[in-house]
């Protein structure tokens, strides 16, 4: 049995114990093109081969997990799920980086690695941050919704 495309709700502090840091700026998350002279594209989350998604634009931001004890792991890409850019509100703590709390957090499992050094993975997907007034909601895909 697949869980392909399976994503489940989980919260902030289970996922992130010690919290997360945003790392520069949350910006849209744009489809390839061969063509680089054309106008990028931001993605939306749909998947045509299952028909499945929220259909929200989605917007991309590295963060840092501080509980993470591996270095390769603890950086990675975050995924919002917002019609419009979540901006968050806390000041920050370096230049550029940010202590945030995410809300709508949904885990993904995933393979990841390569060849004999493949391990159990999640990719992450947020509705919103913490304290944010930019009109971003916490929406939630309807796979979080049958849960």
């Amino acid at each position: 049995m697949a869980l392909k495309g399976y994503r489940f709700p989980i919260s902030h502090t289970e996922a992130f114990p010690l919290g997360l840091v945003l790392v520069g700026q949350i910006e849209p998350l744009t489809k390839y093109n061969q063509d680089r002279n054309a106008a990028p594209e931001q993605r939306y989350d749909f998947d045509p081969k299952t028909g499945t998604g929220s259909g929200l634009l989605m917007w991309k931001a590295t963060v840092t997990d501080p509980s993470e004890t591996n270095s390769k792991r603890a950086s990675f890409q975050l995924i919002f799920l917002a019609n419009v850019q979540p901006v968050p509100s806390t000041a920050e703590v370096l230049p550029g980086m940010r202590q945030i709390e995410l809300e709508g957090l949904q885990a993904e499992p995933r393979v990841m690695g390569q060849g004999e050094f493949k391990y159990q993975g999640f990719n992450f997907y947020a509705g919103g941050i913490k304290g944010d007034n930019s009109g971003a909601k916490v929406n939630q895909p309807a796979a979080a919704k049958a849960a």
